[in-house]
């Protein structure tokens, strides 16, 4: 292996682990050590094992040892190597010590730094006192006069994590693949669901095939739900999901269920400019035509003759199962049609032919 610089990156092997270190191939007659509290968790659990690839950032020789480190923090954060996580964009780890004008004052080991406001958090901003007396991850934008000029962010740190994170959703989702996640918000338009990280939209129109009014009387944040993803769009970091596409379609059994001629007595659903819905049942409504009304012109303001919540008698005309449309004619209109229809019938002899007398009715009547 080359003689390698302070700050260089090299991608290498891990050959052992053990309480307090690791230990990485360096394809040489010794090894290089990483301290085992980088890849540790809050219960002292390292995440990684023998035989792992992993990044590293060669700090130099320490006590006849070539030490690594994943980032810049305390004890390595010379100006020398503050200068190289510069220029091999090195994320870099200091606490957060007060605010000062216009931002923060950040201590990286020996040596102070300045974070605008604007660029500590990254989305989910908190309040600016929030940031003070915490160990964050920064990455170093400016770093002039040999470390005395260093300006930091730690927004560049949540930016880069989350295009990684971006760049592996776009590889494993695709539209009608089904997926589990968790509702983090409910809105007036939908819910904001948690898949891996990433934020999906579930608008109300895709929560149910019954009509869902209320957001908040089906779903609950913390819920976890299935869903379908129907839209992506990566570019406006934007998925859309349908929890409606996993339930079967009521519709297919439409035709079956309300032929031609079906007599109904539904409530009103709402009231149009072009006519009345009638639901016939849970989340399936009919439309009466006010071209199909009795006396009724096409200019009626039908909220004067009808609203929401009234019973009204009709009959299906038709099933459009495919446009999920059904067209209804009155009720009152079709049964009079059909007691006239039925009385002619009644007067006709044996051979078909009307004998229908007026007068003779009359006559019949006395």
């Amino acid at each position: 292996m080359k003689e390698l610089e302070p700050g260089q990156q090299i991608e290498t092997v891990v050959v052992a682990v053990t309480n307090d270190t690791i230990f990485l191939d360096l394809n040489t007659k010794s090894e290089g050590v990483l301290n085992a509290a980088e890849f540790a968790d809050d219960n002292g659990n390292v995440s990684v094992k023998e035989g792992d690839k992993i990044k590293v950032y060669f700090v130099g020789y320490q006590g006849g040892e070539m030490r690594f480190t994943t980032k810049i923090s305390g004890e390595n954060a010379a100006s020398e190597m503050l200068e190289n996580a510069y220029k091999n964009h090195i994320p870099v780890e200091g606490s957060v010590e007060k605010e000062v004008k216009g931002g923060y004052e950040v201590k990286i080991g020996s040596t102070r730094a300045f974070c605008p406001y604007s660029q500590m958090g990254f989305r989910q901003k908190e309040a600016p006192d929030a940031y003070v007396g915490r160990h964050l991850t920064f990455m170093i934008t400016k770093f002039e006069e040999k470390g005395r000029n260093l300006m930091v962010s730690n927004r560049a740190i949540g930016e880069a994590a989350w295009q990684q994170q971006l760049e592996a959703l776009k590889g494993k989702l695709k539209i009608g693949d089904k997926i589990h996640g968790v509702i983090e918000s409910l809105q007036n338009y939908g819910a904001f669901v948690n898949i891996g990280g990433f934020r999906a939209l579930l608008p109300v129109s895709e929560i149910s095939r019954t009509r869902v009014s209320k957001v908040e009387d089906v779903l609950s944040v913390g819920q976890e739900i299935d869903a379908v993803i129907i839209k992506m769009d990566w570019q406006n970091e934007r998925v859309s999901l349908s929890m409606k596409e996993l339930e079967a379609d009521p519709w297919d059994e439409m035709a079956d269920k309300f032929p031609a001629g079906t007599k109904i007595e539904g409530k009103i659903s709402r009231v149009a400019d072009f006519g009345v819905f009638v639901e016939l049942e849970k989340g399936i409504d009919g439309l009466l035509h006010v071209s199909e009304m009795k006396n009724v012109e096409r200019s009626t303001n039908l909220r004067k003759l009808y609203k929401a919540g009234d019973t009204l008698a009709v009959v299906v005309k038709g099933v459009d199962a495919a446009g999920h449309r059904i067209s209804l004619i009155p009720g009152t209109l079709s049964e009079e049609e059909q007691t006239t229809q039925e009385y002619f019938e009644s007067q006709k002899d044996d051979d078909g032919t009307d004998t229908y007398n007026p007068f003779a009715a009359l006559l019949k009547k006395k």
